[in-house]
């Protein structure tokens, strides 16, 4: 059984066969992937919050964004590995790639020692500037600073899993993601409701499982011979190859940032609309994870699909495997779409035991549905971009439908629906803005697509 399935979705050289097939192939398991990575988040906060209470539910939820910011230099450095590996796998480079690979194993080390001094002396100060409640505070400083200590294993993990992918195997990616999760689990049940070690054992967890995917990582990558050579040589930083990383990836890393900060923004919008408007869009996010996870994954597959076929100087299939991947992706979309407005308030529903609470929440997220479609081609065709090495145009058009878009729509739709009944004016704002975001952003998406600029942009 496990042949077959090593054989069906096992490593993928995409510049042979027909482009959709393999596109298909390298997506299901990064899309069963994002699923476990899912619950592996979902488990956390169940657990602390059963087990502990709702402030310390709390301040797991309040330090998360506050490490995601923190990983922005991490995220640059897995896009920018993955494209250069993709490009480099697609032509036979057996040199670069060696070089790519140790030098992005040695940049990895440096970040994390970096990381780890400047998060372990700024975290306090920064949750105090963010004014974080006192009942809170000496929680998510704890909870975080197991965390940077430990985020070594994190950040290995996830760069050579992005090394991995470019490689075209996808597969052990997740097989290691799942092992993960079963141990991060099990761990967060004995550390929290066996040894009563509370947040500091949930963060525990979290470093031990990522730190056991690392390691699976490193030694998957040592048996890889066939393609590349990973010997001492090549782990000495090689100038070129880091700034070329850092100039490919930290524009992905970028995006995020300014992403996160932006929805803080509109979240203190959010809430001015009171209690029952902030649970529902809790809701609305926590759905829309899931909705995402087609999207993201179909993105990050055309980033190696578009990486291999460019380093083998296969213009027409990029364009072609670009057609069919969107198409495919826009499809899953519609089907997704069709789901959450046939079973909306019954999904709704698992959340929370209020009917009113579960309807608004499906009505909201009716506003959004055909907007995962628009993000389909997104996120597909700015994985084509990605993958030929143009990672600064979907950084912009990111940014524009972000920050210039969503936000001043958001404020003001709801400055302009203020009226005596409605001294706040119409919550609806809070996603019609959203929705109007996403759809811009895929229409800019395929313009610049179309202009072909990404075309000279390999490496």
């Amino acid at each position: 059984m496990w042949e077959k399935i090593t054989r069906l979705f096992g490593q993928v050289d995409m510049t042979q066969g027909r482009p959709w097939e393999k596109i298909v192939i390298f997506t299901v398991p990064m899309l069963v992937g994002n699923i476990a990575q899912q619950l592996y988040n979902t488990v956390d906060s169940i657990v602390v919050g059963k087990y502990v209470g709702d402030n310390a539910l709390a301040a797991v939820g309040s330090a998360s964004p506050v490490f995601n910011l923190l990983l922005v230099l991490f995220v640059g450095i897995s896009m920018g590995a993955s494209i250069m590996v993709s490009q480099y796998f697609g032509s036979h480079d057996r040199e670069n790639l060696s070089k790519t690979i140790g030098s992005t194993i040695t940049l990895t080390a440096a970040a994390s020692v970096l990381l780890m001094i400047v998060g372990v002396l700024s975290i306090r100060p920064l949750l105090v500037l963010l004014d974080t409640p006192e009942s809170l505070i000496d929680w998510c400083t704890s909870y975080l600073m197991i965390l940077l200590l430990g985020i070594a294993g994190l950040a290995y993990y996830n760069i050579l899993c992005g090394v991995l992918r470019g490689l075209g195997d996808s597969l052990s990616a997740l097989v290691y993601l799942l092992i993960a999760t079963v141990i991060n689990i099990v761990l967060d049940v004995w550390f929290v409701a066996g040894l009563g070690l509370g947040v500091s054992g949930v963060a525990l967890a979290t470093v031990i499982a990522q730190v056991v995917s690392a390691v699976l990582c490193v030694v998957k990558l040592r048996r890889m011979t066939e393609l590349f050579d990973m010997k001492a040589q090549y782990l000495m930083p090689d100038r070129q190859n880091i700034m070329t990383v850092l100039r490919l990836g930290l524009p992905s890393g970028l995006t995020q940032a300014i992403f996160s900060l932006a929805m803080v923004v509109v979240q203190s919008l959010t809430n001015s609309f009171g209690e029952m408007i902030i649970a529902a869009n809790v809701i609305i996010m926590r759905v829309d994870g899931f909705a995402m996870m087609p999207n993201f994954s179909f993105g990050t597959a055309m980033t190696t699909y578009a990486g291999q076929n460019v380093g083998a100087r296969e213009l027409e299939r990029v364009r072609q495997g670009a057609r069919q991947g969107t198409l495919i992706a826009m499809c899953t979309s519609a089907v997704i779409t069709g789901l959450i407005l046939l079973f909306g308030p019954y999904l709704m529903g698992i959340f929370t035991n209020t009917d009113e609470l579960a309807r608004l929440s499906a009505d909201m997220m009716k506003i959004l549905a055909v907007g995962y479609i628009a993000m389909a081609v997104t996120q597909s065709l700015s994985g084509v971009m990605r993958g030929a090495g143009d990672t600064v145009t979907p950084m912009w058009i990111s940014l524009l439908t972000t920050v210039a878009i969503r936000v001043p729509v958001a404020y003001g739709l709801t400055y302009l629906t203020k009226t005596e009944e409605l001294p706040q004016g119409r919550y609806e704002s809070l996603w019609i803005s959203l929705l109007v975001s996403w759809v811009l952003g895929a229409l800019a998406t395929f313009l610049f697509y179309r202009l072909g600029r990404w075309k000279k942009k390999a490496l």
